[in-house]
């Protein structure tokens, strides 16, 4: 019997703090009608000093569990997708796994920046699928706040922080259709945070640079070619989408993605609006608020599709 994998519980956790863009007028030479306009961006979560990509990941992943019915030492495996671990290692999957006091499972991190939650499933999708195990829980979690240049008005008003999570299980009915990934590093200079450590020292600028133009005519023609790749390699019609979850980087970029697939945009999940630029977060923030609040039905076909650096992309198309 063919096993598939499905995704039964979503969870996600945002920071208290709420960083408008009338705040961020007093910090930088910018306005909120130019946030807006060029973003569609009106704020974004800031996590707490104290508050740790693993704690935005802890929060976020018992919801998930919840949600699911599943406790957290029965899960099979866990992978946290995140560009700003807690530290240089173990992997912040390990420090989730013991904060749920789960033990034994394999966890790790997978890192592709905002495409990190699609890598994140599809691997979880291939380890439920080839009997690896029967479960599996996958996160996305960012305090990107720790590596913006808060004096640089071009990329500080773009981000925010928070964690989103899913918890995919074996089934055999079809639940994720399918997952197409892609990268192509000679794009690694467009979009980077190029610090390392040297000798017990920071060694370079560990604060995140875009080159915005060409970051964004990249994304908005490959979120249409990967997302017009698995309706295609699923013999669907554009029409036959019910809900297109594409990664929260800015506004103009998902219409013109909707565009491309012929979809309103009364059937594309956002919330750009209110979380920013989450990164590896932002799918399964948007996916939770979308399957809490109802939206998502039984037997919807929903796709998700992100673009980050690397540059990495891909997409899944499930059904719920």
């Amino acid at each position: 019997m063919t096993t598939f994998s499905r995704i039964v519980g979503t969870g996600s956790y945002l920071p208290q703090k709420v960083l408008t863009n009338q705040d961020l007028e007093r910090m930088v030479a910018t306005s909120d009608e130019w946030i807006v306009a060029r973003t569609g961006i009106r704020q974004r979560h800031i996590a707490a000093t104290e508050e740790n990509a693993s704690d935005l990941a802890l929060a976020a992943s018992r919801r998930a569990l919840e949600a699911a019915g599943i406790a957290a030492q029965d899960i099979g495996l866990i992978i946290v997708a995140t560009t700003t671990p807690d530290m240089v290692f173990p992997s912040t999957a390990c420090l989730l796994q013991a904060k749920l006091g789960a033990r034994g499972a394999p966890a790790f991190d997978v890192q592709a920046v905002c495409s990190g939650f699609i890598y994140g499933i599809a691997t979880a999708d291939q380890f439920i699928r080839t009997g690896q195990c029967k479960s599996a829980l996958v996160v996305g979690t960012e305090v990107y706040s720790r590596i913006l240049d808060w004096n640089d008005r071009a990329t500080c008003v773009l981000f925010g922080d928070g964690a989103g999570a899913a918890v995919l299980r074996a089934d055999a009915a079809p639940g994720i259709l399918s997952t197409h990934l892609h990268a192509d590093g000679h794009y690694a200079e467009k979009l980077a945070v190029p610090g390392t450590v040297l000798g017990g020292k920071v060694s370079g600028r560990p604060l995140l640079r875009m080159e915005g133009n060409t970051v964004f005519k990249f994304a908005v023609r490959v979120l249409g070619e990967v997302a017009e790749e698995a309706i295609v390699a699923n013999r669907l019609d554009k029409s036959q989408i019910d809900w297109l979850i594409p990664h929260q980087a800015n506004i103009r970029i998902i219409q013109a993605t909707a565009k491309k697939l012929g979809l309103s945009m009364e059937r594309v999940v956002t919330t750009v609006e209110r979380h920013a630029n989450t990164s590896a977060a932002s799918i399964p923030l948007a996916l939770d608020e979308a399957v809490r609040d109802g939206r998502i039905q039984s037997g919807q076909r929903v796709l998700l599709a992100g673009v980050g650096g690397g540059f990495t992309w891909g997409a899944v198309l499930a059904q719920w």
